[in-house]
């Protein structure tokens, strides 16, 4: 046998080899990158201990002060962009269009869509459908769309807030609902955002979560700022998971949002009371510590009244008699100038 017929049968076996291996492993492995040890790096420690936690907010605008907003914005400008070039995503594929995986796909992304960014603007809206995506193909998430947007839904920290705060009870507002449904169907059909690339984290600009100093800064659209896993976890070549094969919209329990809301609702605020005062004391207040400064204390039995003449006591009517008569024999005593 020839060198040239034996070099011919071991790439033959190799590659008889490697489609084996294939079959056995699944067909997500002829996905991954040439470089695949670097793709699949592993986050730090820090970021895996921690990536349960990194929640896209809990914070309403609404809830905040303008001094909080402008701070916060502030400090968000202060985070410098990452100096690493910026990758374009790859387009999602995989979920059958007409089946019932499909439907319920949509329909979770769509919510994503809807409860974290109905009023932001289109381009904003698509990137909150491609951070989604992005992690469904990323390891260190689910590889379904249903199981990264429902992602600790049952615990009260979720990865995506609305999951877990009772914002679903919320019926959408029908021409809103229309564009997250259109903006879900074009990412799921592969649509992408250049602008976010591998991004798999974003928060508004009102607040400042701890792991946005941890993370890659890429860009704000809208209200949203984009991040992405620093190194090589954020690199497109770490995007290479296949989908997972079904989807499943979880069922939410509701009660525990309506227990909620009617425990604060039974919370009754007692006043301050200090014994011997019905008024609790002011700064401005400008007496001893000891002194209840001339106030009533209602709590007792006794209320301060002033004698009625009309119906006085006999014995201040005693008082008023003698003090009478010894005006008027004063008065006799006195004699008149002639």
């Amino acid at each position: 046998m020839t060198a040239a017929t034996v070099t011919r049968a071991r790439r033959f076996g190799a590659f008889a080899f490697l489609a084996l291996a294939s079959l056995l492993v699944g067909t997500s492995s002829l996905l991954a990158p040439a470089n695949s040890a670097q793709a699949m790096a592993k986050l730090a420690p820090s970021l895996q201990r921690d990536i349960s936690q990194m929640t896209t907010g809990t914070v309403e605008i609404d809830e905040l002060g303008t001094a909080q907003i402008v701070d916060a914005q502030s400090r968000n400008l202060a985070i410098p962009k990452m100096k690493a070039r910026l990758e374009t995503a790859r387009g999602f594929a995989g979920i059958p269009l007409g089946s019932a995986s499909y439907k319920t796909a949509n329909q979770c992304l769509a919510q994503a869509v809807y409860y974290e960014a109905a009023l932001e603007p289109e381009k904003g809206q698509r990137a909150v459908a491609q951070v989604v995506l992005n992690r469904v193909r990323h390891p260190a998430y689910p590889n379904t769309v249903c199981g990264v947007v429902y992602q600790g839904y049952n615990r009260p920290v979720c990865q995506f807030s609305f999951t877990c705060d009772g914002a679903l009870m919320r019926t959408p507002q029908a021409n809103l609902w229309k564009q997250a449904k259109a903006v879900a169907k074009d990412a799921l059909a592969g649509r992408v955002v250049p602008d976010v690339g591998t991004a798999t984290h974003y928060h508004a600009d009102y607040v400042v979560p701890k792991w946005a100093y941890t993370l890659g800064k890429i860009t704000q659209i809208g209200r949203h700022i984009f991040y992405r896993f620093p190194g090589s976890p954020g690199r497109a070549a770490s995007f290479y998971r296949g989908w997972g094969g079904s989807e499943y919209l979880p069922q939410v329990d509701f009660d525990r949002f309506r227990l909620a809301a009617q425990a604060e609702e039974q919370i009754v605020i007692e006043e301050t009371f200090t014994p011997g005062l019905t008024v609790a004391p002011d700064v401005k207040d400008r007496h001893a510590a000891a002194d209840v400064g001339g106030r009533i204390d209602t709590t007792k039995t006794w209320r301060l009244s002033i004698p009625d003449p009309v119906a006085a006591s006999s014995g201040y009517r005693s008082t008023l008699t003698e003090q009478g008569e010894t005006i008027q024999s004063s008065s006799e005593n006195i004699e008149t100038p002639q």
